[in-house]
């Protein structure tokens, strides 16, 4: 599958996607599915691309985002065991008994998981390895590993991307589907809102005896937060964001005073704890992109949207991205347009603006609350948790943002000043 390209001989395609990380295999699937052909371009090797390491992230995937996994063909790679039900979601913050509490509408299944659920939760080198299994079966695309698109260049009828390697490829369209640091979308001169905030989160499995009955826990506490995520058996994956020093820390402990450290604070909630995986650090930096096209150029996935991790939505959006990017390029080979021309690429940018801004804004919302401890912030999430369990449209707005859906979905229109002002423009 992998055949390296003819040195400083430009070679044809109509799309070139860079990046094979979850969103750009995603992107290729879609495309393909189009009858397009698509060149992917990935640094890693192909080894790695077809059996990733498990790196501790656990993917909370909507039920949009499954049966969109399924029309790629890659749910069937997923064996049932790998998925995980989120059945209830709870927020808590710090020692407060007011609890927020988050349920699935009544006949809402989810595939491969037990009963009805919010969603699934999937370890993130699963989504990987099923995605390129299903991709690297399409007679459409090609996938060019071990090297980089070092730069673009778009005008008139095609768009040129120059390789690492010194090679050129020639398509009618380039997506960018490569990092929230894209260097891509630099070079393209569109400007970024990057939030860099003080903190790492640690992420890892523990074996636990107590049953967490597969109920996800956002757990607010002074100076740090703790999601708890329910893996099938007794097993949780914790998400811990704290300051760098101490991230590091406790990723250098000895194994037996790390666990002691994690029953700790979890404050037996677990009951006793042993770590069941290696542990991982991760900086935590989100960004939204002012514009998704540039000329014969798109965004997508991270190079887009880089969301914060508290309503896990990230790959989320990367399938939404794939989802209407097909959508947008079936249209226009219909209409018999040139798939890479202003009005087509705006399309698909203004469609993914309006799915992708509120949940970056409600989460953007959240995260300032909820990572803020002053004694005004303190206050004012505890009156949000009060609320919630008492007025039907802020708990309706959480919950829509727990499911991938706009939060706005959860409240009466007008959409609230202060929500407005936090949606990028």
């Amino acid at each position: 599958m992998d055949k390296p390209a003819a040195e400083n001989a430009a070679e044809q395609s109509d799309v070139i996607v860079a990046g094979a990380g979850p969103a750009g295999l995603s992107l290729a699937g879609a495309l393909a599915g189009c009858g397009l052909k698509v060149t992917v371009v990935e640094r890693q090797g192909e080894a790695a691309l077809a059996d990733p390491a498990f790196d501790g992230r656990e993917i909370a995937l909507t039920h949009p985002s499954i049966d969109e996994l399924g029309r790629l063909g890659a749910w069937q790679f997923i064996d049932e065991g790998d998925v995980s039900a989120l059945a209830h979601a709870h927020v808590m913050n710090g020692r407060s008994p007011a609890l927020l509490q988050f349920d699935p509408p009544a006949g809402m299944p989810v595939t491969g998981a037990a009963g009805s659920a919010l969603g699934a939760l999937v370890p993130n080198h699963v989504i990987r390895r099923a995605l390129y299994r299903a991709v690297a079966g399409l007679p459409g695309v090609r996938l060019l590993t071990g090297r980089s698109v070092a730069s673009v260049e778009g005008s008139g009828d095609a768009a040129t991307a120059h390789l690492d390697d010194g090679s050129v490829l020639v398509s009618r369209l380039v997506v960018a589907a490569d990092t929230r640091f894209s260097k891509l979308r630099e070079q393209q001169g569109i400007k970024t809102e990057i939030t860099r905030y003080p903190s790492t989160i640690l992420v890892c499995r523990l074996a636990h005896e107590a049953d967490h009955g597969h109920v996800a826990t956002e757990w607010f506490r002074y100076g740090e937060t703790m999601a708890l995520l329910p893996v099938n058996g007794r097993i949780t994956s914790i998400v811990l964001t704290v300051k760098p020093d101490e991230a590091e820390r406790l990723k250098g402990l000895e194994e037996s005073a790390f666990e002691a450290e994690m029953a700790r604070r979890l404050g037996g909630k677990l009951g006793a704890v042993k770590l069941a995986s290696t542990r991982h650090t991760y900086p935590l930096v989100t960004t939204f992109a002012r514009h998704f096209a540039a000329p014969r150029f798109l965004l997508a996935g991270d190079a887009a949207v880089g969301m914060h991790p508290m309503t896990a939505h990230g790959f989320n959006l990367g399938l939404s991205a794939a989802r209407i990017l097909g959508s947008v390029m079936t249209t226009a080979l219909a209409k018999g347009e040139d798939i890479g021309a202003p009005p087509v690429l705006k399309r698909y940018e203004n469609r993914l603006r309006l799915e992708a801004a509120p949940l970056y804004g409600a989460t953007r919302l959240i995260a300032a609350l909820y990572t803020n401890d002053s004694a005004p912030a303190r206050v004012a999430r505890h009156a949000v948790l009060r609320l919630g369990q008492v007025l039907s449209p802020v708990r309706g707005a959480v919950s829509a943002t727990l499911m991938g859906r706009s939060p706005l979905d959860g409240l009466a229109p007008p959409v609230p000043g202060p929500l407005k002002r936090l949606l990028p423009r």
